[in-house]
């Protein structure tokens, strides 16, 4: 999996590109997890481009949720391929996580 990291005010947004599993939910875990560590406060998931998550990649999406909200911050998910946003459903995270449709709509709601 690729992850490309860009700000854009304030708000740091994450790229995800190929898929968020087993063999890459680590390294992925670190990178989210010292940015929230670091002070970001405001997080876009960008997966457009993800073409596949397994629970092991859902436990990083949940586990940086809970850490980035312990610091009064808000992470988002926005452009899910269908199939990903359908996992995200059945494994409730869309209760307490927001799914936007773009980059551009989940910046406007920081």
């Amino acid at each position: 999996m690729e992850v490309i990291e860009k700000k854009q005010d304030g708000i740091c947004i994450l790229t995800l590109s190929g898929r968020l599993d087993a063999n890459s939910s680590e390294e992925f875990r670190e990178k989210i997890l010292q940015l929230i560590e670091d002070g970001t406060k405001k997080v876009i998931l960008d997966c457009e481009n993800l073409d596949y998550i397994s629970s092991a990649g859902l436990r990083v999406v949940l586990e940086a949720t809970k850490e980035i909200k312990r610091n009064e911050g808000k992470i988002m998910l926005c452009a899910l391929q269908d199939y990903i946003k359908e996992v995200f459903e059945v494994a409730k995270f869309d209760a307490f996580l927001p799914i936007g449709g773009s980059v551009e709509e989940a910046i406007k709601t920081f």
